[in-house]
């Protein structure tokens, strides 16, 4: 383990449901207050204060405020990952546009924390090794889901539907997640709306 993974990493895994529930309430009110304050002005003070905690106890779970943003950054990924599992589990309706409508609406669903935290944790948030792999697996979980789709999706012409698959998970992704923590965030349904006409034009020539 590196000196940075040790620096963020939390001092203790909770192994009883009332030391769970306090280290929730943590990362919960350090949302908060990143989102409030900023990461500069978001203490760890601040933090404790929020959750309604000591500040010894708040440091019983995490070494300092770095750790509580990159914990933050696990649960994005992993809310991210259960809602992409589930669109996958899903009886996806026929038309091409609506199987892309399913997609993208998941795919903001998992990017509706408050806006200002977003950018903080894509700008911010320590990456690691452990929280890249997480990335990867995801995307070529997703990768896969949507290259089988487009193959066998009637409505689809596009040739080369691995290229295809990669361009429209990349594109969602980083789309969504600029836009939705964009200064001045767009509209949820316009942005759906104009992603899920701007993909069924793509795959249908």
């Amino acid at each position: 383990m590196t000196p940075d993974q040790r620096r963020i990493k939390p001092r203790k895994q909770p192994r009883q449901v009332r030391a769970e529930l306090t280290r929730q309430r943590i990362l919960t009110a350090a949302a908060h207050v990143f989102g409030e304050h900023g990461y500069a002005a978001g203490t760890t003070n601040r933090i404790a204060e929020r959750a309604g905690i000591s500040i010894g106890s708040l440091y019983q779970y995490f070494p300092n405020k770095d750790a509580i943003l990159a914990e933050l950054l696990v649960r994005h990924l992993d809310n991210g990952m259960a809602i992409a599992e589930r669109v996958q589990r899903e009886q996806l309706p026929g038309p091409i546009d609506q199987v892309f409508r399913v997609f993208v609406r998941g795919a903001i669903e998992s990017h509706l924390d408050e806006p200002r935290l977003l950018r903080m944790l894509r700008e911010q948030a320590p990456q690691t090794n452990e929280l890249l792999e997480k990335v990867e697996r995801m995307k070529r979980s997703l990768v896969a889901y949507m290259r089988a789709l487009l193959d066998e999706h009637p409505e689809v012409r596009v040739a080369d539907t691995d290229t295809a698959a990669r361009l429209i998970v990349t594109t969602v992704e980083l789309v969504i997640h600029q836009l939705v923590a964009d200064h001045e965030p767009m509209d949820h349904g316009r942005l759906e709306d104009e992603l899920v006409a701007m993909l069924t034009r793509y795959v249908r020539g």
